[in-house]
């Protein structure tokens, strides 16, 4: 097996589609958002994208390779994909937004009779 062309391919295809999609999802729902209504087909581009990048890293091994490239591509396939899940997952965590949680009621005085 060619373990560089596997891990490299997986790994570029990774930051490509993690990229591009979370540029999509910025540029469609964070800065511009109020300037236009997103459609439909912009919405699905930033899924789209990642599986874009995956195709192209898993044909680019199929082609390179000589022997078992079924195995390289559909491991290449499997990589690129954790990767991707990945790199959003931990973006998501670490910038997401955090909505304050409610305010505590300050302690009622007792009434004394």
């Amino acid at each position: 097996m060619r373990w560089k062309l596997l891990i490299i391919a997986s790994t570029l295809a990774a930051l490509v589609g993690a990229g591009a999609s979370l540029a999509a999802a910025h540029f469609l729902f964070g800065a511009a958002a109020g300037r236009f209504a997103t459609p439909d087909w912009a919405v699905a581009s930033t899924l789209l994208l990642p599986l874009a990048a995956t195709t192209y890293a898993t044909i680019f091994v199929y082609r390179h390779t000589s022997r078992r490239r079924a195995l390289q591509s559909a491991a290449t396939a499997l990589l690129a994909l954790l990767l991707t899940l990945t790199a959003l997952l931990t973006v998501s965590i670490f910038f997401g937004k955090t909505s304050p949680g409610p305010d505590p009621a300050p302690p009622q005085p007792v009434a004394m009779n």
